[in-house]
C-alpha cells in the first residue's frame, strides 16, 4: 500500500459529523448555539465561584476547575468544526491534528480523574462533616487538583508522541470530528495491535479505577444518607449527589464507548455521535447541572449580578 508524506507540511481531513448529517446547516446551527451555551455558562459560573467569597470552598473550588476543562475541552474542538463547515474545508495539518489530540486528551484525562476526587469531597462532607474542613483543606484540594492535571498531562503526552510516530497511508480522511487514537490507528501502515492493546489498558485504567473509587464513595454516602434523620439533610445531600452523578454518567458513559469498549463494535457514525456528546453537548450541560439545582450557585450569581448592575448605574 502507498504511503503518503506524513511530515508537518502533510495533513489530514477531518470527515465529522457534519458531513454526514441529511440536514448539515440545521446541524451546525444547533452545534454553535450549544457552544455559546458551554462558554456563557462555564465562564460564568467560574466568575461567581472566584468573585463570592462565600464559595470558596473545597467543593466549588474543584467545581470551578471542571468548568476550566470544559472550557478549554470544547475549545479544542467546536470553532474549528464550524469554521472548517462554513469555509467548507476540512483540512488540519499533521502539527495541527497530534496539537488536538495532544489536548483533548490531556484534558478529558484530567476530567476523568477530577470527577473521582470531587465524588471523595462529597463523600467526605456527607460522612465526616466535621473533620470536612481539616481533610479537605485547601493544601489537599490543590494536591487534587495539580494531580489530575500532571497525570493527564503525561497520559496525553506519551499517547500523542507514540500514536503520531505511526506512517499513515494514502487516505487521509479520518472519519471523525477530531483527531482521536481510534480513528487515527485506522489509517496506520504499520501494525498497531499491540499499541491498540495499550489503549484499552490505559483506557481500563483511567476510567474504571476513578469509576470504583466513584461508585464506592457514593456506595458510602447512600448507607450515610439512610441514617439521616432530618429530611432536609437528607434531601439536601440527595440534590448535590444526584448533580454529581448525572455529570459523571454522562462523561464516562461515552469515554467509555469510545476508549474501552473493542473496535468492532465501533462504527465511524456511532463514534462521531459519541464524540459530539462529550466535546460539546456534555460541557454546555455540566454548569447547567451543577448551578440550577444548586441554591448556593444561584444565590452567589444573584448576588455577584447585583453588584454589577450597581456599578453599571452608579
Amino acid at each position: 500500500m502507498e504511503h503518503w508524506n506524513s511530515t508537518l507540511e502533510s495533513g489530514f481531513i477531518l470527515m465529522g459529523i457534519l458531513n454526514d448529517s441529511g440536514s448539515p446547516k440545521l446541524l451546525c446551527a444547533t452545534i454553535t448555539v450549544l457552544y455559546m451555551l458551554a462558554l456563557t455558562s462555564n465562564i460564568l459560573l467560574l466568575l461567581v465561584i472566584t468573585m463570592d467569597a462565600r464559595l470558596h470552598v473545597p467543593m466549588y473550588l474543584l467545581l470551578g476547575q471542571l468548568s476550566l476543562m470544559d472550557l478549554l475541552f470544547t475549545s479544542v474542538v467546536t470553532p474549528k468544526a464550524i469554521v472548517d463547515f462554513l469555509r467548507c474545508e476540512n483540512t488540519i495539518s499533521f502539527g495541527g491534528c497530534a496539537l488536538q489530540l495532544f489536548l483533548a486528551l490531556m484534558l478529558g484525562s484530567a476530567e476523568d480523574l477530577l470527577l473521582a476526587f470531587m465524588a471523595y469531597d462529597r463523600y467526605v462532607a456527607i460522612c465526616y462533616p466535621l473533620n470536612y474542613m481539616v481533610l479537605m483543606r485547601p493544601r489537599v484540594c490543590w494536591l487534587m487538583v495539580t494531580t489530575s492535571w500532571i497525570l493527564a498531562f503525561l497520559c496525553a503526552l506519551g499517547h500523542t508522541m507514540y500514536t503520531m510516530h505511526f506512517p499513515f497511508c494514502k487516505s487521509r480522511k479520518i472519519s471523525h470530528l477530531l483527531c482521536e487514537i481510534p480513528p487515527l490507528l485506522k489509517l496506520a501502515c504499520a501494525d498497531a495491535s499491540r499499541y491498540e492493546l495499550m489503549v484499552y489498558v490505559t483506557g481500563v485504567t483511567f476510567l474504571l479505577l476513578p469509576l470504583s473509587v466513584i461508585v464506592a464513595s457514593y456506595s458510602l454516602i447512600l448507607l450515610t444518607v439512610l441514617h439521616i434523620p432530618s429530611n432536609e439533610g437528607w434531601q439536601k445531600a440527595l440534590v448535590t449527589c444526584s448533580s454529581h452523578l448525572t455529570v459523571v454518567g454522562m462523561f464516562y458513559g461515552a469515554a467509555t464507548f469510545m476508549y474501552v469498549l473493542p473496535s468492532s463494535l465501533h462504527s465511524p457514525k456511532q463514534d462521531n455521535i459519541i464524540s459530539v456528546f462529550y466535546t460539546i453537548v456534555t460541557p454546555a450541560l455540566n454548569p447547567l447541572i451543577y448551578s440550577l439545582r444548586n441554591k448556593e450557585v444561584m444565590g452567589a450569581l444573584i448576588r455577584v449580578l447585583g453588584k454589577y448592575m450597581l456599578l453599571t448605574h452608579s
